[in-house]
């Protein structure tokens, strides 16, 4: 399972009490609890369009209801895609929720269309699954018991992912956890999402549990807010709702429509190609820079067996791959086709010979990320250090994801020239955005501050984390003209110095690709108490590696040693941190004096 994400903002734990548990009289004393739709800032992920719903759980916005037909309309009430962040440290959670039922579907697990799914996510972004006890009825319940609540790096509780119904509309949901214990709703996260508009499979039919769904496990393994406009029957490439998706600012568009437009009475292939054509030429006219990802049909799993009619997706595939070459002689840029074969269904991996089991969610969520990694740039290898990753480390006294959300804030507002990227020892020099400490501000006020240097240094990071930083924003929208880059540290005892090698080369092509005009330094890793010997060897390979790559550098630690080659105790708080006139010594590789 590749889960490996992990944020929190800063908002401030709530030590929950009766004020937020309206409902406590009627249910057991020592439980009270949160209702999403009453917070005071965006907590729904997964929803477009927070302040122009009809109501809190839909998909599409209030004005929509008059300009799509009623079958659309009726299935965006359904929450498919929807999810909530929130962090707790109690050891068991509840959920209490009501739906309209609208779906009694013999081919669909129950809990997959009306339940819920939990996910928590541990101090290094691992994904980790929740198994609950759950009752359906007027009200249905579901109960997290025994969870364990901290980890070695969490203390103020983990954070946890609740993903909603995807054949039902939620009109009601409370989250609730024992009295006295510490809970923190999350906020939406700042990246663009992945945009999906397509059929029942797509929606989730037929997904055992809402974490299944192949868009909802393309998210988790992306690492990336999605948006599921997936809509039972009725992924038609309609205008009208193409509108709607155009209002999205996107990372990528997926359109995966082909399945309910296979029947050639209602929908003659010239029908099928003009509306792929104006669906990428709508889009395209809003989004000029934006990918856009056309799907074949991915086949039935009884069509070896069943010829006559099974067969009647080969022609729309056929239609989409000539639309395909006539946008492309357009001149439309950032457009791409995912064929039939990389969905890999077989025999095994539908209920019904349509609509995957999960088994077959998970090999359409592997096609699209397959080629999504290679249309956004985000190639990830076999060693940790080659898979983005966020991380939280509450002794590191700051809060990773407000660090991350105020550094695009930052950028955005005030573009940098200079970067410096790293792990604590350069988050604790000083800058902007501030620390929790700063050990060098005086060096970094005189020295760096004057060439509009940006700290991305992050305490704990390994080069994983700083790949994932890359990956999602934090290089995008400026030019810079100085970026170093010191990160490797945190990896010495998890990683031999070949999987650190094998991470700094995948982490400098990441990095040359967001900021091709930028001079590119890699800083060799800072010498360490007892470690000495090892951070010299493997400088001489990173050294060799910048060569072979085309990019600068920099030995900046060097003055931290003494002449026999050990640290200058002097120099440092901890045998790893410099102290102030370890700082001002480093500085002078930077332009001080």
């Amino acid at each position: 399972m590749k889960l490996r994400y992990l944020s929190f903002a800063i908002l401030g734990s709530i030590l929950l009490s009766p004020l937020l548990g309206r409902a406590q009289a009627t249910t057991s004393p020592s439980f009270i609890w949160w209702n999403p739709s009453e917070a005071t800032f965006p907590v729904l992920e997964g929803k477009v369009w927070p302040k122009d719903t009809k109501d809190f759980y839909d998909r599409l916005p209030a004005r929509a209801e008059n300009k799509i037909r009623k079958a659309v309309w009726n299935l965006s009430q359904e929450s498919a895609g929807q999810m909530l962040r929130f962090r707790a440290n109690s050891d068991q959670i509840k959920v209490r929720y009501v739906t309209e039922g609208r779906h009694n579907l013999p081919h669909m697990a129950k809990t997959g269309a009306s339940g819920l799914d939990l996910y928590a996510i541990s101090s290094d972004g691992d994904g980790l699954w929740c198994a609950g006890k759950f009752a359906f009825g007027d009200t249905i319940e579901y109960h997290f018991r025994n969870l364990e609540p901290n980890d070695a790096y969490h203390k103020l509780g983990r954070e946890y992912r609740l993903y909603l119904p995807l054949y039902d509309a939620v009109k009601w949901l409370e989250i609730g956890i024992p009295d006295s214990t510490l809970f923190t709703p999350l906020p939406v996260r700042p990246d663009l999402p992945i945009v999906v508009y397509g059929t029942s499979i797509a929606q989730g039919a037929c997904a055992s549990r809402p974490g299944m769904a192949w868009p909802t496990i393309l998210s988790r393994n992306m690492d990336r807010p999605l948006i599921n406009l997936g809509f039972s029957g009725n992924g038609r490439l309609e205008p009208e709702v193409l509108t709607m998706v155009s209002e999205i600012e996107a990372k990528v568009y997926i359109l995966d429509c082909l399945p309910n437009l296979v029947n050639q009475e209602d929908y003659p292939l010239d029908t099928v190609q003009n509306r792929i054509l104006e669906a990428v030429r709508m889009l395209r006219q809003k989004h000029p820079n934006t990918p856009i990802v056309l799907a074949e049909h991915a086949g039935y799993t009884d069509e070896a067996i069943n010829p006559t009619s099974r067969k009647r997706f080969s022609e729309p595939n056929e239609v989409l791959r000539q639309a395909f070459a006539q946008l492309q002689s357009e001149g439309n840029r950032e457009l791409y086709l995912i064929p039939r074969k990389d969905f890999n269904q077989d025999v095994e991996t539908m209920v019904d010979g349509t609509h995957p089991n999960d088994l077959g969610m998970m090999r359409y969520a592997e096609g699209y990320e397959k080629n999504l990694r290679q249309i956004l740039h985000e190639p990830q290898g076999e060693v940790s250090t080659t898979r983005p990753i966020i991380q939280m480390r509450e002794p590191g006294n700051y809060d990773w994801d407000a660090r991350h959300r105020e550094i695009l804030r930052m950028n955005r507002e005030n573009p940098p020239e200079v970067l410096m990227i790293g792990n604590s020892i350069t988050h604790f020099w000083g800058g902007l955005p501030k620390g929790p400490r700063a050990r060098g501000a005086d060096s970094w006020e005189k020295v760096l501050d004057p060439q509009n240097t940006r700290n991305l240094g992050y305490g704990w990071d390994r080069i994983e984390n700083v790949l994932w930083r890359v990956y999602h924003g934090e290089l995008d929208g400026y030019a810079a003209k100085q970026i170093y880059v010191m990160i490797g540290t945190n990896n010495f005892h998890l990683n031999t110095d070949e999987e650190i090698l094998t991470g700094w080369r995948l982490l400098i092509d990441a990095i040359r690709q967001r900021q091709p005009t930028a001079t590119l330094t890699m800083v060799g890793v800072y010498p360490r108490r007892q470690q000495e010997k090892r951070v010299q060897e493997l400088n001489q390979r990173l050294a060799a590696l910048t060569q072979e790559m085309g990019v600068k550098y920099l030995d900046s630690g060097k003055v931290l040693l003494k002449a026999d080659g050990t640290i200058d105790e002097s120099l440092f708080t901890d045998g790893l941190h410099p102290n102030e006139e370890g700082y001002r010594r480093l500085s002078g590789a930077y332009g001080g004096k």
